[in-house]
This record gives C-alpha cells, sequence and structure tokens, in this order.
C-alpha cells in the first residue's frame, strides 16, 4: 500500500504510549500504508522507535510547523501538552484529527469521546460531519461500558451506582513503583514472626508499625496503599464528588449520546492493585428483566465482554486483577438479582484500564481515521 497519510505519534514513551506501541505491534498497525513521524518533547533529532517500518529521526513535539503537517496526531503525552498544543495547532487552520488518551478536551462540544464498540455510530457521524477531535474517555467509564454495554443498548439502564477498585496505574507510573516499594518495605518485617508458632498480634503490630512510619514511601500516593486503601480520587468538586466520580455521569451520558441524562454516581477508591480497575455495580432497571435476558444481553454486546458464571470457582479463579492483567478480556460475574426487588441487579466486573481503558480506543480510533480519509480521497 502507498504510505499516503502522515501520522505523528506523541508521549508514545510513557505508559500509556508504551502499551499503545505493543499493541499497534501486534495487530500489525504498523503496515506501510502510512507514513509514521515520532515527536518527542526530550530527545530531537535522535533514533525513531523501532516498529518494524522506517521513521525519520525524533521531531520536537513543540514545533508547531511539523505538526501541522501531520494528516493525524496521536497523543498520549498527557493533559498539559494538550493545553499547550492544541489550541495553537487549531488557532494556525490546521484540520487534521486530534486522537488524544487525556481529559482536556473529553467534555467539549466539538469532540467526541471514543469507545467504538460502543458509540461507532457516533463517530462515523462525528466523521461525516467534519468533527476533528476524538479523544478516550474515563478509564472506569470505558471499562463499565464494555462491560454492560447490552444493557445499556437495550434502554434497561433506569440508573446505575459503581464502587470502584482502582489500580495504582490509574494514578501513573511513578505510583505503580511506590506500591512495590510499600509491598516491599512490609515484606522486610522481622522474619521470625512469619514462624506459625508466632503471636500473630506481634506480626499485626510491626506491620501496622512499618505502614505508619514516617519513613514507609509516601511521596507520590501521599499516604499508604499497601495494607491499606484510599478512597479518594483526583479533586473535589461540587457536593462532595471527586472528579473521577463526576466522569462517571458526565461521560457515560456522553459517550452514549443520551437524549435524556442517565444518573450514575458511586464511589471511586484506590486499592493496592498494579494495573486492573474493578467495580461493584448496582443497576435500577426500568422493569424486571429476567436474569437470562440480562446476562445474554451483557454477553452479546461485544466480543470482549465475558460473563463469568455466578460460583465460587469461577469468581476467584476468573474475576480478579491478577486472572485479566494484560487482556482485552472485559469478565462480568457476580451476576443477580437483590433483595431490594426485582429491577435491582448486582454485577461485578474487571478490566484492564491500560487496554480498554485508555490505548485500546485511541488505537482503535486511528484506524477508524485512516479508513475515513482513504475513503473520503
Amino acid at each position: 500500500p502507498v504510505a499516503d497519510m502522515k501520522v505523528g505519534f506523541v508521549g508514545w514513551r510513557g505508559m500509556v504510549g508504551s502499551v499503545l506501541m505493543e499493541r499497534m505491534v501486534a495487530e500489525k498497525d504498523f503496515d506501510g500504508s502510512f507514513e509514521c513521524v515520532f515527536f518527542t518533547t526530550s530527545n530531537p533529532g535522535g533514533k525513531a522507535p523501532d516498529v518494524g517500518v522506517d521513521a525519520p529521526p525524533l521531531v520536537s513535539a513543540t514545533d508547531i510547523k511539523e505538526l501541522q503537517a501531520m494528516d493525524i496526531i496521536l497523543t498520549c503525552q498527557g493533559g498539559d501538552y494538550t493545553n499547550e498544543v492544541h489550541p495553537k495547532l487549531r488557532e494556525g487552520g490546521w484540520q487534521g484529527y486530534w486522537i488524544d488518551a487525556a481529559s482536556t478536551l473529553r467534555m467539549k462540544e466539538d469532540a467526541i469521546i471514543v469507545l467504538d464498540p460502543v458509540n461507532r455510530s457516533n463517530i462515523d457521524e462525528g466523521l461525516k460531519n467534519g468533527i476533528k477531535d476524538y479523544i478516550g474517555g474515563n478509564c472506569t467509564v470505558s471499562l463499565m461500558l464494555m462491560a454492560l454495554g447490552g444493557l445499556f443498548e437495550k434502554g434497561w439502564v433506569e440508573w446505575m451506582t459503581s464502587m470502584t477498585y482502582q489500580a495504582a496505574s490509574g494514578a501513573g507510573a511513578k505510583n505503580m513503583r511506590e506500591l512495590v516499594s510499600q509491598m516491599k518495605a512490609i515484606g522486610d518485617v522481622d522474619p521470625a514472626l512469619m514462624d506459625d508458632r508466632a503471636n500473630i498480634l506481634h506480626l499485626d503490630a510491626a506491620v501496622s508499625g512499618i505502614i505508619r512510619s514516617p519513613e514507609f514511601p509516601t511521596a507520590n500516593f501521599g499516604v499508604p496503599l499497601a495494607g491499606s486503601l484510599i478512597p479518594w480520587i483526583d479533586k473535589a468538586v461540587e457536593e462532595g464528588q471527586t472528579k473521577e466520580e463526576l466522569k462517571g455521569f458526565l461521560e457515560t451520558n456522553k459517550i452514549l449520546g443520551s437524549t435524556k441524562a442517565i444518573p450514575v454516581d458511586g464511589q471511586c477508591v484506590r486499592i493496592a492493585s498494579m494495573r486492573c480497575h474493578s467495580q461493584a455495580i448496582t443497576v435500577k432497571l426500568t422493569h424486571d428483566v429476567p436474569l437470562a435476558e440480562v446476562e445474554q444481553a451483557i454477553a452479546s454486546h461485544n466480543e470482549w465482554v465475558r460473563v463469568v458464571p455466578n460460583n465460587k470457582e469461577d469468581t476467584i479463579k476468573g474475576l480478579s486483577p491478577a486472572a485479566v492483567n494484560g487482556s482485552l478480556l472485559v469478565p462480568v460475574g457476580r451476576i443477580r438479582k437483590m433483595n431490594l426487588g426485582p429491577e435491582f441487579l448486582t454485577v461485578f466486573t474487571v478490566g484492564d484500564q491500560l487496554l480498554w481503558g485508555a490505548a485500546e480506543p485511541v488505537r482503535r480510533m486511528l484506524n477508524v481515521a485512516l479508513a475515513h480519509l482513504r475513503a473520503s480521497a
């Protein structure tokens, strides 16, 4: 194929960017059908990464003229970069597609939040209507919609709440390292206390002492996460919510293109897992839908969702961060009606937030945008 389109990649070395590169190589997206230009904030003139196709030396990520030569820019460089560069490009008349993993532009009127297994028709409509900014959604929102898209598609959701169990990686690479440092500090407890004959309360007191010690590494989280949890993510907004909790309402409805807003709320909690977000969800159904139909709607919505039978063995084996890390599958289990009434459903779901929660929707959007450009050429 002729390399007719120019695609610029920014932030390809960071955590989400590295996962994106891994996924693009695995899916053979670098097929020579577009020209790759890799941008850098630190090393202009350096060697481009080896992704199986030739690419020129690295270009400065703040060089507006070079960026304007791109048909598509895909950035995982974060919100500050978007704030700095995106307005300059648009004010300079750049008409290309901006695909972005950061949250900065998500709620802008002329931007679309991309999660194509859920809102492909909105994306196609946007491309047809000349929308140029396509933004990856919040990780927990994207994972929740990959899990329960079938229920929203049927119009069965009156409202829902999500209690989250969010991994350290949602806060960044430094936080992941800090979690491991915290675990190591706990693991360095006096080995004599680990003897089965030792008094367990002494072990508990020793661990507690380590966690509360001023030497315990908390520079990034501010408090212990290992052996504990943090029931607060992001900054405070109105009504006692955190920004992460508000996103559940705003972004879910924007992705779905809801004409009448569906109430979504919950509590977002950081736990000591490395890179998968879990959610315990309560759904108020619009009417009493039989459980078999609920499971069928969930399972048939997309090719990545998996219904886990509600028994102990399948649940503990398949419905955890340990089981899902590095996988595109989104298991949904613990599906049952609640004592609250026949329209009340509870489910538990887990997903790798670096994949469907971050890199995968923008990777797929790049392919959608390339196909659209070729079709309209």
